[in-house]
Order: structure tokens, then sequence, then C-alpha cells
């Protein structure tokens, strides 16, 4: 193999990005007006057969906006999963209302459904499920409690645009879905987010509260404490692009983990996600090295990072973090989430990502495997 380090992940442009960037910039409209805008928002909520899309500057506002379109405020409680990139909490936080860290299964690392029942108390007003690298969670489950007992879902889909739950597009179960394009998401405008809906009401008080607030009908008029959250016309332009080839860029992802899998397959000890027949995306290849621990795999990480090939750990359980030390966060202990997020290590996954290069990561993840897992 070559020196040159294998990067854990890289955006692809293979389409109209650059055409669509530079008309963009010719039009004099590179703000957060511009035809491209809309074109992303219609052809983002068609593709997912969804009525209203709203195009966020990043996935984190996408989260905040949703929350806060749906009334979250002081003194509610949202349940989100322990093991997750933190932006799914902070967006809580930001609401001044509070995270509930519940864990997760252990067979597909999303949030489990019975610890989401023993979660709920009387505070407790919405769930935010998350697809974790790609893989969808148990919506339908998710959805019956929500309804049993009046809960708003907002779908974490940051990492898993276009997968697939029972042959439904994740994204379209929730009262509101959240999408990030950050560089190294599945398709990506640099940083961007998007909101997915039915609900008119949502989506109009979304549009509102994203434009600092203004009244939709009298400019310069506020009747609500709003955000700047506005994509601009140029990251549009790229999503628009990107969105354009979103088919072809999960299908290499799909012949990139057939890979792993194969090439991985003689390491008992090493394991994927379950799927339950449902598709995950692959944001990220990501596997269990079992029997080890949070040192032991970062061992590993240095390892891999020697032979020139970049990972990543697992998300460490937001409970670790010093700001998410009160109990008031917890519920229970999430030892599920504590042993993945200990053995759990993300490899590189790109489109482009040649299979000889897979061989070669695989190859040294085992040997890594078998010599610091006795």
């Amino acid at each position: 193999m070559s020196e040159k380090r294998i990067q854990i992940a890289r955006p692809s442009f293979l389409g109209n990005e650059k055409k669509y960037v530079l008309d963009a910039l010719e039009s004099g409209w590179i703000s957060s007006i511009g035809p491209y805008i809309e074109r992303f928002e219609m052809e983002f909520a068609r593709y997912h057969g969804m009525k209203h899309a709203v195009a966020t500057h990043n996935g984190t506002i996408a989260l905040h906006l949703a929350l806060a379109a749906s009334g979250i405020t002081n003194g509610d409680e949202v349940i989100v999963p322990d093991l997750t990139f933190i932006a799914t909490s902070n967006s809580v936080r930001y609401c001044n209302a509070t995270p509930l860290l519940t864990d997760v299964e252990t067979n597909d690392w999303n949030i489990s459904p019975g610890c989401i029942r023993n979660a709920i108390g009387e505070a407790t007003k919405a769930i935010m499920p998350v697809h974790l690298y790609g893989n969808p969670a148990r919506m339908v489950e998710i959805m019956n409690i929500a309804a049993e007992h009046n809960l708003v879902v907002i779908e974490d889909c940051a990492e898993a645009t276009g997968a697939l739950l029972q042959g439904r597009k994740v994204g379209t179960y929730g009262n509101i879905s959240c999408f990030s394009f950050f560089g190294n998401k599945i398709m990506t405008t640099g940083e961007g987010g998007m909101c997915l809906t039915n609900d008119d009401e949502l989506a109009e008080k979304m549009r509102i509260l994203r434009d600092h607030g203004m009244n939709r009908n009298k400019k310069y008029w506020y009747d609500n404490l709003g955000f700047n959250y506005r994509m601009t016309n140029m990251q549009a332009a790229v999503g628009l692009a990107q969105l354009e080839q979103l088919d072809s860029l999960l299908a290499s992802r799909d012949a990139i983990l057939m890979r792993y899998k194969e090439q991985l397959s003689s390491c008992k000890g090493i394991c994927f996600q379950e799927t339950h027949g449902n598709r995950n995306v692959n944001w990220l290849v990501t596997v269990r090295l079992q029997g080890m621990d949070f040192e032991t795999r970062d061992v590993v990480i240095s390892e891999l990072s020697l032979k020139h090939i970049d990972s990543r750990p697992v998300f460490y359980p937001i409970h670790f973090m010093s700001f998410y030390k009160d109990p008031v966060f917890m519920r229970g202990e999430n030892p599920n989430s504590v042993l993945i997020a200990g053995e759990g290590l993300s490899l590189p996954t790109y489109v482009g990502l040649e299979e000889e290069k897979i061989d070669y990561i695989a190859a040294c993840l085992i040997r890594a495997y078998k010599k610091y897992s006795a």
C-alpha cells in the first residue's frame, strides 16, 4: 500500500456542484435568498414524499428549530439516546428543557423502546430517536409509544439520509425530522441542515423562527423571538447537485459495507450493527471490537494510525461529559451505551474508497484486534 493516509471521510463532488455554485455566484444571489434554496427544499421534500422541507445553516440548528417550533421549553423533558453525537442532547438544553439520557439496544445501537417507556414522566413532552451511523431506529414501536403518551417525535436523521425502515425512508415517521449536510455526511453542503414535516403549522413556525421571527406578511415586523438559521443559496446549490446523485452515492456506500463485511468475516470478535433487514446507509462503517474497553480500543486506533489509516472512536456516552453529570439527566446506568462506546470503532467510509484499501484496512484491523484482545 502507498503511505498516503487513508482518510476517515471525504466529500464527493461528481455532479453539477460546480455548475450550480457558479450560477449562484453569477446571479448575485449568494446569501439566504435565491432560487436554489427553494429548489433544494422542494426536491428534498419530494425525495422523501413529504409536504414541507425547511433548509437551515446546519444540522444542530435543524434540531433546535424543530424543538422550538414544537413548543419545547423550560420545565419540559425530552427523551434522547445516551449514545449519540452531543448535538442531539445539547439542542434540548438550548430550549431550557431537560434531555433524558436513555440507553440503547446492543444489537442495532439505537435507543431502546423499552427504556423509552421507563423514562416517560409527567414532564416528558418529546422523543428524539437517532438513526445512529445511518442505521434505522425502531420507529414503528417508538411512534406507538408516542401516540399512547401524546408525545412529539423529532427524528435525528443527521447520519441517515436515504436509510430505509421496512421499505420507508427514515425522516417520514416523526412529527419533524432533521438532517445534517456537514462535510462528512452522506450528502453535503459544507455546513447545512434540513427539517421535514407534513404539518403545515409546524412548517410555517419553522420558516418564521429561522428568519429572526419576522412576520411573513409585514417586513421587519417581529411577532416572535426568532433566530438567524437560514441556509445560503450557494449551500443549496451544492445540496441540489448532491441530491441529484443521492441514489448512486448510497449504492457506493452499500458496496463499501459489503466489502468490509466480507473482509472482516473471518474475525468473530469484530461485529457490525444489526439492521433487522432494513437499509443502513453506512454513514461511517462502524464495528464493535468485542471484549475491549476504551483504553484498549484507543490503542487499536493508534495502531491503525501507524499504518496510515484514520479511524475514530464511537461517540462517548453523553453522561460522561462534565456538564451532564447532574442525575436529572439520567434514566438508569445505561450500560449498553457504555459497552458499545468502549468497543466501538469507525472505519474509513467515503465514495471512491477502493477495494484494495478496504482489504488493507480490514487486514490491519484484524491483526491489531488479535494482538490486543488476548
